[in-house]
């Protein structure tokens, strides 16, 4: 696993060795990341699910102002934290819990990009979508970044499909807020 692009292009991170923590391909990276290249400078963005950060380095990497790093699990938040440190990253937090808990706590902020990708047959799309939109995390021009098995579907009616885009067994969808 690599950076694709910015500050740290081609800069490797730490190999993952876990089997719950499934890595974006770089191809599908650098193509979610050039979708939001408008976007990415300057933004402060949730990376919830996190894994080993990827994602939310890449947005570092391409210029995003902040990225808060969110994850159940112990062993991902120790591997994004090493890969943060690996990289002299700093404009970055790292919250430790379960995404319910994670969106409480976060209450008040608001973010111009939102990343989801869980576990693959999780089924917390919906909630996870929900508790965005009741705690308006989203900011009013910013985009929700869903990574999902393809066959996979969930409600996003608080949200406006922008676009979605299909990378072998995965989905990538593109959400914003619906016009008011």
């Amino acid at each position: 696993m690599r950076v694709c692009a910015g500050k740290f292009k081609g800069r490797r991170l730490e190999e993952n060795k876990f089997d719950h923590i499934r890595p974006t391909a770089d191809m599908v990276k650098q193509a979610i990341f050039n979708k939001l290249n408008f976007i990415v400078q300057g933004a402060d963005v949730l990376d919830l699910f996190c894994g080993s950060g990827a994602l939310g380095i890449e947005a570092i990497s391409r210029g995003a102002n902040s990225v808060t790093f969110a994850d159940i699990d112990k062993r991902s938040i120790n591997l994004t934290t090493k890969n943060l440190t690996n990289l002299k990253i700093e404009n970055s937090k790292i919250l430790c819990g379960s995404y319910q808990n994670v969106i409480k706590r976060l209450q008040g902020k608001q973010f111009d990009i939102i990343i989801l990708d869980p576990p693959y047959k999780s089924g917390v799309y919906n909630d996870c979508l929900n508790l965005i939109y009741e705690n308006n995390l989203l900011k009013e021009e910013g985009c929700i970044v869903c990574e999902q098995n393809k066959d996979d579907d969930f409600d996003f009616s608080h949200f406006e499909l922008q676009d979605s885009k299909i990378y072998g067994i995965k989905k990538v969808c593109y959400l914003k807020n619906k016009e008011k």
